[in-house]
């Protein structure tokens, strides 16, 4: 269960539910959409469409170049004393083979989405069929999905306790939004919501028959919007991965010159336990994304060393705040002290 804490405006947060889906589709796994907002249908018609080996390679060469202008015309404003060090890369320098790769301009062809199975889960839809029910003490919005995806797990041979003759597949599971106001869940309207448990229940019952059957899921959620930390803290309990996205659109951040080569920053909160009773935590804290032309990519921050005059005090304070963030990769910290150490 990956669970996406949403950026402030949800641009970046559906990019990366697209690209699960888009994954699931060039995989030829069968595919569950479920969202308020949306209907699915329209979801997956604007699917990144994914790029083959011999193209990717060439979006990778086309970067790489850019990135080595860059450097030339950056080397001369590095002082002397830096220019001979080791430089740490961003990504790795050689291409390796890890999933599939999408380009954001275009959008998936038809064909290839009619290739494999799909699942359409559309609330308004949903409720319009039959009157309201609650059961399980959780709203009707969760309780509609949650049978939903039992009865797709069951026809569907993704059972992993019932054996079955025919050959498996893996079922992929995207729910959009959940949480928000369109559900008819109040936890982002108010600091003390009528229905403060649904949200839980409906992740405790949907752990559950994840663990009993052959899929994955991420679920994105407006948690900048619920102000109840409590609630926050038991959904990422209830959580294998927990990814938080935070956009510089509408921040300080995005005018300053620190961060002029990204477009937000990425908070690994929580990673699946493997054979453990507790969380591992990530040594590596300081991840930041952005948007190329055709490719969304998500990398290491590596924040410049330029502490000129042309970088604003407010800037340099914010410098120091993240140099103490970051676990690596930023040059030498100076431990205790407020400033980079270079």
């Amino acid at each position: 269960l990956v669970f996406t804490e949403e950026d402030k405006y949800d641009l970046y947060s559906n990019l990366l539910f697209k690209y699960f889906l888009a994954e699931g589709i060039v995989c030829g796994h069968d595919l569950f959409v479920a969202s308020a907002k949306e209907h699915p249908d329209n979801i997956l018609k604007e699917l990144p469409a994914p790029l083959l080996d011999d193209t990717y390679g060439k979006e990778l060469g086309e970067e790489a170049a850019a990135v080595k202008s860059e450097d030339v015309q950056d080397s001369m404003k590095i002082a002397w004393r830096y220019q001979n060090l080791p430089k740490m890369e961003a990504s790795p320098s050689t291409y390796t083979k890890f999933g599939h790769y999408y380009d954001v301009s275009k959008k998936m062809s038809p064909e290839l989405c009619q290739s494999v199975k799909w699942h359409s889960f559309y609330l308004h839809e949903e409720l319009s069929l039959e009157p309201k029910m609650k059961t399980w003490n959780m709203n009707s919005g969760y309780a509609r999905l949650l049978q939903s995806i039992q009865r797709i797990i069951s026809q569907g041979g993704f059972d992993g306790s019932d054996p079955q003759k025919k050959q498996r597949n893996v079922l992929r599971i995207g729910i959009q939004s959940l949480g928000s106001i369109l559900w008819g869940d109040d936890v982002c309207c108010s600091d003390t919501p009528e229905d403060t448990h649904s949200l839980t229940k409906f992740l405790y019952v949907l752990r559950g028959l994840l663990r009993k059957s052959l899929s994955a899921c991420i679920i994105t959620v407006p948690a900048h919007l619920i102000q109840n930390k409590a609630i926050m803290e038991r959904v990422t309990n209830l959580s294998d991965m927990v990814v938080g996205l935070e956009s510089f659109i509408g921040s300080e951040r995005e005018t300053n010159p620190l961060y002029k080569d990204y477009h937000g920053l990425v908070h690994v909160h929580q990673i699946p336990r493997l054979n453990s009773l507790i969380c591992d935590v990530s040594d590596t804290k300081d991840l930041a994304f952005r948007l190329k032309r055709k490719l969304f990519t998500i990398e290491r921050l590596h924040l410049p060393p330029d502490l000129s005059d042309t970088v604003s005090r407010a800037s340099k304070q914010d410098l120091a705040g993240s140099a103490e963030l970051l676990s690596s990769g930023c040059g030498a910290m100076a431990i205790g002290k407020k400033h980079l150490d270079f």
